[in-house]
């Protein structure tokens, strides 16, 4: 017999054996079509619950009256429940019936993975390709750059070598930071875009899925992911040539225009509120310290012990880690690859960790490591405190080679106060933004080590300015906490807002995800706050 006319054989009405009948007793375990279902339920002798035939299974025996099937919802408790349930310790408890349960939640979950499928996911796709356009337009751009220079150069000859050679440098320096700006957003779509695949397969699953629990408490993320987390604006720099005045050489070789990179604010700062309080298993005796975002829904954090974990936004910790040393860490980040790395004051060194296995990558000598942060081009920017404590100083790590080191300012004092409580994050704009409370100040420097500002408070807030955490966000903006607020400033120290009726009581640390929320430890808790329209 041909296999599937067989198949429709067995796919018949209980009574009238109509084939391919649309209902079905989740009961009985048997299907029925629409004329046969008033005949059915007509018989009292036992109990029926008919629903579509997609929707057969949905049923479940009651786990405290065993005989009886779950054919409601309590929306207080939020479970199923069956008859002798309801009519007892649920009687007054608000119920609904499962299969509308089932039949509204699954509308919801195949809209969110059609609008992910055929809008957002192809959106963040074209978004990438984009990127790689513009890189090759902009390479050759520079390349035009410096080709012009060159034409201009062979008719100063030898005298103006080193002039052009200077003003060769600095358009590497303005591709490069070009490059970085590109690669940091190609890096943050390509992590949003494993997101949006991962929700994917959990939202198919969920479809298929006969677990009322899990559809009924199914919560959509599509706002949080439909926005691209940032884009920049580029004035892209030009080279003018003038004509020969060898009296007057370097002003007469040309001027090259600086790269301005301005990040598009599309998002408007609003009344801040919280959205989720994450409990972890920190106490007063080992306090949150550090937070860092391995995706918008994963969190690492430390304290004063030696171990380092990992919760979801439901506050289950799902991996924990000790310190190869069993010190506490001073610090945690999580960097550009997902790696985490932390910083052990107490022997000197930074560490990777890599699943459960920890990887010394750089010890330090006369130095020791305090807070760090993950920079661009998956560098690692890390402040630390020599060992007399006189001395304080930012350095850039590739790996685990040394690239820059900022210590002083043009006068040849020093950007950093020394003391124990010291915070960093790059900007946008490649600023470094240092929280220094012993200096009661953040201290903001260029990409190349020049001081741009000093941001102290407001004069209403300057006495009790006492920063203890910094991060940047998608807009360029710098957030900085003291213990019980948090000030928002944009890229240049004007302060834009202040956050202080949250009831933030003891703040150590903070972060911002990818979808620009904020994320702060506040005692035994990591509150994530929304701060942007």
């Amino acid at each position: 017999m041909d296999p599937k006319h067989s198949l429709q054989d067995v796919m018949r009405c209980y009574h009238c054996e109509t084939p391919i009948p649309p209902k079905h007793c989740d009961i009985c375990h048997i299907h029925l079509c629409e004329a046969c279902v008033e005949k059915h339920i007509s018989d009292q002798s036992k109990e029926h619950y008919i629903v579509s035939f997609k929707m057969r299974g949905i049923t479940h025996k009651c786990p405290i009256h065993s005989r009886k099937d779950c054919t409601q919802r309590c929306k207080h408790c939020k479970i199923p429940i069956c008859s002798l349930c309801g009519s007892g310790e649920h009687k007054r408890h608000r119920k609904e019936d499962i299969f509308k349960v089932m039949t509204n939640k699954n509308k919801g979950i195949e809209k969110d993975l059609k609008d992910l499928k055929n809008s957002m996911f192809p959106k963040y796709q074209e978004a990438l390709t984009n990127i790689s356009v513009q890189k090759a337009d902009v390479r050759k751009h520079y390349q035009n750059l410096k080709s012009a220079l060159n034409e201009q150069g062979e008719s100063l000859h030898i005298e103006i070598d080193t002039i052009i050679q200077g003003m060769k440098s600095e358009i590497d320096d303005m591709d490069a930071q070009h490059t970085t700006a590109m690669d940091k957003q190609k890096e943050t779509i390509n992590r949003i875009i494993n997101e949006i695949k991962q929700v994917i397969l959990d939202l198919e699953k969920l479809l298929d899925s006969k677990d009322v629990c899990l559809v009924s408490e199914y919560t959509s993320r599509n706002e949080e992911l439909r926005r691209l987390p940032y884009q920049f604006q580029v004035t892209l720099p030009t080279f003018i040539p003038q004509e020969i005045n060898r009296e007057q050489i370097h002003q007469q070789i040309g001027s090259l225009s600086k790269l301005a990179i301005t990040w598009q604010a599309k998002r408007r700062i609003c009344k801040p509120r919280i959205v989720k309080n994450v409990q972890t298993d920190y106490s007063g005796y080992n306090p949150l310290r550090s937070v860092s975002c391995l995706s918008n829904s994963e969190l690492w954090t430390c304290g004063t012990d030696e171990t380092m974990r990992l919760y979801n936004l439901q506050g289950e910790l799902l991996k924990s880690v000790k310190t190869k040393s069993k010190n506490g860490p001073q610090d945690l980040v999580v960097t550009l690859r997902g790696d985490l790395v932390y910083t052990d004051y107490n022997n000197r060194s930074i560490n990777l960790v890599k699943d459960t296995r920890i990887q010394t990558l750089i010890t330090l000598q006369g130095w020791k490591p305090l807070n760090l942060c993950s920079a661009s081009s998956d560098e690692l920017l890390v402040i630390m405190n020599s060992d007399n404590e006189k001395q304080t100083k930012v350095v850039r790590y590739s790996d685990s080679e040394e690239k820059q080191s900022i210590q002083w300012d043009d006068q040849f004092k020093p950007l950093y106060t020394t003391g124990y409580t010291k915070y960093l994050s790059e900007n946008r704009n490649l600023d470094i933004c240092v929280a220094d409370n012993s200096a009661n100040a953040v201290v903001v420097v260029s990409a190349t080590g020049k001081l741009r500002f000093v941001y102290s408070g407001t004069p209403a807030t300057k006495k009790s300015f006492n920063p203890v955490g910094i991060a940047t966000d998608s807009q360029a903006n710098i957030l900085t906490s003291t213990h019980s607020s948090i000030h928002i400033l944009n890229q240049d120290g004007k302060n834009l807002k202040i956050i202080d009726h949250l009831d933030l009581l003891g703040v150590w640390g903070l972060c911002v995800d990818c979808s620009d929320y904020l994320f702060v430890n506040d005692g035994k808790k990591v509150k994530k706050i929304l701060y942007y329209t």
